[in-house]
């Protein structure tokens, strides 16, 4: 629906992000110029998003947040919360969310689309009472996580997601989880467990090819490779979101499911490890509203 763009905005900019300190003055003069006031407060480093988030709502209209998808999930909550409307402007290393809404990723582009005022309403995915936009994983793509450094994201950017992933792939092994899913359960062996809200992750990955952020579903899969390069093979239908249809990956779709493991293992949402297995993952349908095409 088309409105007028509210007055206030609340701008979280993460100085970490990889374009986190790109010339984006010309970006918020033409927020300026379009009517909005851009409310920037001091935060420490203990304030989260959603922190700030919760305590300017009444002070604002809207969140603008300039940074990548670790910023956007350290906001879910707030917006959950509060309601209010979300602007994105892409600063970080992949985007994911921004590439799943269309959201176009030079910031100048993506905040006319603030100023044009359409929304959607998107799902969350949760995983034992943490929010997600894009994807939580359990396994490979988690240690990715943990052995990805900000450094290394700012020097290599997506390039960096393959450096690290080809050195982990190596040495890389298959764990055992039980899965309970719409009345049953499954026992795999994998290599990763995936449960998506939106299309893409890990900087150029798609979870499922029809995947959206607001279908009402979560969809699953997990590799259940024997060998690292059967895992090579897949990568094609990895980045399309094909990978359903190989006899080693098992694909559905949900709306509620548990994943219990022989140990805990951690669970990285949107890029940050945020919990641990047993994790229960279930959709908050219609939970944020975003500026979007």
């Amino acid at each position: 629906m088309a409105t007028t763009p509210p007055k206030t905005a609340l701008l979280l900019r993460n100085p970490r992000a990889r374009n986190g300190k790109a010339a984006i003055e010309p970006v918020l003069d033409m927020l300026r110029q379009a009517g909005l006031d851009l409310l920037e407060p001091e935060r420490s480093a203990s304030d989260s998003a959603s922190d700030l988030i919760s305590r300017y709502a009444d002070q604002c209209d809207l969140v603008i947040t300039g940074g990548g998808d670790g910023t956007l999930n350290n906001a879910a909550s707030g917006l959950c919360y509060t309601g209010l409307p979300l602007g994105v402007l892409p600063l970080g290393t992949a985007n994911d969310f921004a590439r799943t809404m269309g959201i176009p990723l030079d910031p100048m582009e993506a905040a006319k689309l603030i100023v044009k005022g359409r929304t959607k309403h998107v799902d969350l995915g949760e995983v034992n009472g943490h929010l997600f936009f894009n994807v939580a994983s359990i396994g490979f793509s988690a240690e990715l996580a943990g052995e990805l450094t900000e450094h290394a994201k700012k020097r290599w950017g997506t390039l960096g997601y393959g450096i690290v992933a080809a050195r982990l792939l190596i040495r890389s092994r298959l764990f055992s989880a039980f899965v309970d899913h719409d009345g049953v359960t499954e026992k795999i062996r994998a290599l990763q467990v995936s449960v998506g809200n939106g299309r893409h992750y890990g900087g150029g990955m798609t979870v499922e090819e029809t995947a959206t952020a607001d279908d009402g579903y979560l969809d699953f899969y997990s590799l259940e490779v024997d060998h690292w390069w059967r895992l090579l093979r897949l990568l094609p239908s990895l980045r399309n979101g094909t990978q359903g249809r190989w006899d080693d990956v098992r694909a559905f779709r949900t709306t509620e499911v548990t994943i219990r493991t022989t140990r805990p293992r951690p669970i990285n949402t949107d890029g940050e490890l945020a919990t641990y297995t047993p994790a229960h993952f279930r959709i908050r349908p219609k939970s944020v509203v975003v500026y979007a095409p």
